[in-house]
């Protein structure tokens, strides 16, 4: 029993030390990417995550992860808007202002998101 209890242990650390040096904090949702922005992850024809909270500054990317195009198109369409984006292409955009912007993927409509700038 004393080694289980010593191998979840150990286990444990190796997943918070992997976190840690990853970026993450305890309770951190999203990852960062390494110019100090965030980023979202398309895959599965899902945004991840689905609302993002950043603040005024913030370089957001865009990683297509999926296996077919997709984009990334503010909702007022003019904000920002990728090129389709194949299999591990990414798109970044800096948010200069607070507020929120929804956006979605314009070949795929029903996929959407929101970045909140605070």
């Amino acid at each position: 029993m004393k080694s289980r209890v010593k191998w979840i242990g150990i286990t444990t650390a190796v997943i918070v030390g992997l976190a840690l040096s990853a970026g993450m904090t305890a309770g951190e949702a999203q990852p960062k990417t390494n110019e100090g922005g965030s980023q979202v992850k398309i895959d599965n024809f899902t945004f991840a995550p689905n609302t993002l909270t950043v603040p005024v500054g913030t370089t957001v990317q865009w990683v297509n992860r999926d296996d077919i195009p997709h984009t990334v198109v503010s909702e007022d369409k003019s904000t920002f808007k990728s090129k389709a984006l194949d299999t591990d292409d990414n798109f970044s955009y800096t948010f200069s202002k607070a507020g929120t912007y929804s956006y979605f993927c314009s070949i795929h409509p029903k996929m959407t998101g929101k970045v909140v700038v605070q």
